[in-house]
């Protein structure tokens, strides 16, 4: 199985799911999108992510992104634990959960590390782009709880710089000043950003957002 790098096209597939039969890159139209996988139904720490992912599906939204989870059970199973999901986190959950007992999926995605376990999914993340281009992986341990603020800042940050010829800092928010690139000369830089820049260093000059 070879890795899925940065920039890499997404994996197309076509799997059944809690909300019928998803053909993958057809159901991400001209979205942004993001996967994450789940070792398993019922599980704790994937019950609290997914109803945080549910409350929070409008930010998603409105950045024109779309969310999809994907556990190896069956379709059947992900609706009784949306149940769960619904009575325990106090949302309502409408977006697939994919149904991948074939491992399809996540053969594709290479979410079965078996140093880790032989059988179940670990628990990435993909940001794909409208392109269908992997932008983002992360991968984290079962007893670890994503953090899916941090998903919607990477977002905000890919939006942004692929836009302006800039670059988002450490822990940078919305609204936050970014990092004028080093290809960009003082004397382009002050043209493509009127609201100035401000050179700590030659190669670390900081502006406003140019969006805001």
């Amino acid at each position: 199985m070879t890795t899925l790098r940065l920039g890499d096209i997404a994996p197309d597939f076509e799997q059944n799911s809690s909300a019928g039969t998803i053909r993958f890159h057809e159901w991400l139209g001209d979205s942004w999108g993001v996967l994450f996988s789940h070792p398993a139904d019922f599980t704790p720490v994937c019950t609290t992510e997914l109803g945080y992912t549910s409350i929070v599906e409008g930010e998603f939204a409105k950045r024109n992104a779309k969310v999809i989870a994907v556990s190896v059970d069956g379709a059947e199973s992900h609706k009784k634990w949306i149940e769960d999901i619904n009575d325990t986190q106090n949302t309502t959950l409408t977006f697939p959960i994919l149904a991948d007992p074939d491992h399809k999926v996540a053969t594709l995605y290479d979410m079965i590390h078996p140093n880790a376990s032989t059988t179940a999914t670990v628990r990435s993340v993909f940001i794909i782009d409208p392109a269908k281009k992997i932008r983002l992986t992360l991968t984290y341990p079962a007893s670890t709880g994503r953090n899916f603020d941090e998903i919607l800042r990477v977002l905000d940050s890919l939006q942004l710089t692929d836009n302006y010829s800039v670059a988002t800092p450490v822990n940078w928010k919305q609204g936050e000043d970014v990092i004028i690139v080093p290809s960009i000369s003082d004397e382009v830089a002050k043209e493509k950003f009127p609201k100035g820049f401000k050179a700590l260093r030659p190669y670390l000059r900081l502006t406003p957002q140019p969006n805001k």
